[in-house]
C-alpha cells in the first residue's frame, strides 16, 4: 500500500511543483526520490543489496539513456525549427494559411497553421511560438476570448498530427526501434482516426468558444501583447517556405526503410539545408539561430530526460510492476493493455516520448511474443501516448499557457485539457475498434 501511495503521491507532487513554477529538472528527481523512499528502494548504490536497484542508478540510467538515444534527433529538430523561425518561413506558412482562411474562421486558421507546421517536422514549441502572434491578431479581429488560443494551437499540434502515420515528430518514430515497423504503420486506420480527432476536436472547441461568447466573454488584450508586430517583418514566399517541410517528409519516407529512426536525422538536415537555400536573405541572425537551436534542444531533451529518469525510478517499484502486470493481462485485445500502459506512463512522466521510451521496452517483447500485429501496436501506442501526456504538469502545457500565451491554468487549461487528453483517448479507442474489425 505504501508503494502505491508513493507512486501516486510522487506524481501529484510533481504536478503541484510544476504548476507552482518549479523547474522540471528539480521537480522530477525530487518526486522520484519520494517514490523511491516510500517504495523501500535504496537511495545510494552503496546501500543497495547485490542485484537490487537504487535511486541514483535508476534515475540517471533513465536520464542518460534517453539523451543517448535521442539527442541528435532533438538537436536536428530544434535547429530546423529555429532556422524556420529565424528566416520567417514558419511565420510565412502560418500567415498564408491564416490569410487564406480568414478571420471569420479564426479557430480553423490557427488549427490548420499549427497542423501544417507540426506535420512538416517543426518542433511543437517552435510551432507555438511561431503561430501565436498570428493567432493573437486573428482572435482580436474576430473578438474571440483570448484564453482559447492555447487550446486551438494544441489541437493542431499535439493531437491528430503529432502521432499520425508519416509524421516526422518523435512520438511517431520511437516505436520503430522496438517493433521494427515504419513511420507509416497502420496508415489506413491512422487516417480515419486523424480525421475524427481533427473534426471532433474542432467542433468541440467551437462549441466551447460559442458558449463562452454567449456568456459575455470577448477578447481582452494583455499588457504583454504585441499585436501587429509580425506584419511588419519581411517574409519569404509561403510556397518556397513549404519546401523545407516537404523535404523533411520526403527524406523520411525515402530513408526510413534502410536507416530506421536515423532517417529522421537525414530528413531534418535536409530540411535545414533547404530552409537556408530558399530563405537565406530573410534570416535575421544565421549563427544565432543555430546556437539557439542547440540550446533549445538541450533544454527540451533535459526536461524530457528528467521525467524519463523519474519513470526509470518508478518502474523499479513493486507498485509499478504490479500495475504493468495488471495492464498486460487485461481481458480482450492486447492493444488495450498496450494503450493503457503507454497512456498511464505518459501521464506519470508528463511526456508522450518519455512514456513510450519507458513502456515499450517492457511491453513490446511481451505483446510481440503473443503474436500482436506490430503495425497495429505501433499506431495504437503512438496515439495513446498523446493523451495523458498533456496533464497540467506537462512541459508543453506549462510553456504554451504561461510562457507564450501569458494565461493561467485556471482559464486556459480546461479547454486545452479536453482537446489534448479526451480527444486522443477517444481516438485511441477508435483505433483499437478499427484494428479489431480487421482494418
Amino acid at each position: 500500500m505504501l508503494g502505491f501511495i508513493g507512486l501516486l503521491g510522487s506524481l501529484a507532487l510533481m504536478i503541484y511543483l510544476t504548476m507552482r513554477g518549479v523547474n522540471l529538472l528539480i521537480a522530477a528527481p525530487f518526486a522520484a526520490l519520494i517514490a523511491a523512499v516510500l517504495s523501500g528502494i535504496a537511495v545510494f548504490p552503496q546501500l543497495a543489496a547485490e542485484g537490487e536497484s537504487d535511486f541514483i542508478t535508476s534515475y540517471m540510467g533513465g536520464f542518460t539513456g534517453f539523451i543517448g538515444s535521442w539527442w541528435l534527433m532533438f538537436l536536428a529538430g530544434a535547429i530546423f525549427g529555429k532556422v524556420m523561425e529565424d528566416s520567417g518561413a514558419a511565420d510565412s506558412v502560418s500567415k498564408w494559411i491564416i490569410e487564406k482562411i480568414g478571420a471569420k474562421h479564426a479557430i480553423l486558421a490557427v488549427v490548420a497553421a499549427c497542423a501544417v507546421l507540426t506535420y512538416g517536422g517543426v518542433s511543437l514549441f517552435i510551432v507555438a511560438f511561431s503561430v501565436f502572434p498570428m493567432a493573437l491578431s486573428l482572435f482580436r479581429e474576430a473578438n474571440l476570448p483570448r484564453r482559447f488560443i492555447p487550446a486551438a494551437m494544441a489541437l493542431g499540434s499535439v493531437t491528430f498530427t503529432m502521432t499520425s502515420a508519416g509524421s516526422p515528430e518523435i512520438q511517431n518514430w520511437i516505436p520503430i526501434q522496438y517493433l521494427n515497423t515504419t513511420p507509416y504503420a497502420g496508415w489506413e486506420v491512422s487516417l480515419i482516426v486523424a480525421i475524427f480527432m481533427a473534426v471532433g476536436g474542432y467542433f468541440w472547441l467551437k462549441w466551447m468558444v460559442n458558449r463562452a461568447i454567449a456568456k459575455g466573454e470577448k477578447f481582452v488584450a494583455k499588457a504583454s501583447d504585441q499585436l501587429g508586430q509580425a506584419e511588419n517583418w519581411p517574409l519569404p514566399s509561403p510556397i518556397l517556405s513549404l519546401l523545407p517541410l516537404i523535404v523533411v517528409l520526403g527524406f523520411s519516407f525515402i530513408f526510413h526503410e534502410k536507416l530506421g529512426t536515423s532517417a529522421l536525422i537525414i530528413a531534418l538536415l535536409g530540411g535545414i539545408i533547404t530552409a537556408y537555400l530558399v530563405s537565406f536573405k530573410y534570416m535575421q541572425n544565421r549563427e544565432k539561430a543555430i546556437a539557439d537551436g542547440a540550446l533549445g534542444a538541450m533544454i527540451a531533451i533535459a526536461n524530457t530526460a528528467a521525467v524519463v529518469g523519474y519513470g526509470g525510478v518508478v518502474k523499479q517499484t513493486d507498485a509499478f510492476l504490479k500495475t504493468v502486470d495488471y495492464m498486460t493481462s487485461i481481458p480482450g485485445s492486447p492493444l488495450i493493455g498496450g494503450a493503457i500502459a503507454v497512456a498511464v506512463l505518459a501521464g506519470l512522466t508528463g511526456s508522450s516520448s518519455g512514456g513510450q521510451s519507458i513502456a515499450l521496452p517492457l511491453i513490446a517483447p511481451h505483446y510481440i511474443d503473443m503474436g500482436v500485429n506490430p503495425e497495429q501496436l505501433h499506431r495504437v501506442v503512438a496515439i495513446a501516448s498523446g493523451s495523458l501526456d498533456t496533464l497540467p504538469h506537462s512541459g508543453y502545457v506549462v510553456t504554451t499557457i504561461t510562457a507564450i500565451a501569458k494565461e493561467t491554468h485556471k482559464d486556459a487549461y480546461p479547454a486545452m485539457g479536453a482537446l489534448t487528453v479526451i480527444i486522443p483517448l477517444l481516438g485511441t479507442i477508435l483505433a483499437i475498434i478499427l484494428f479489431s474489425l480487421g482494418l
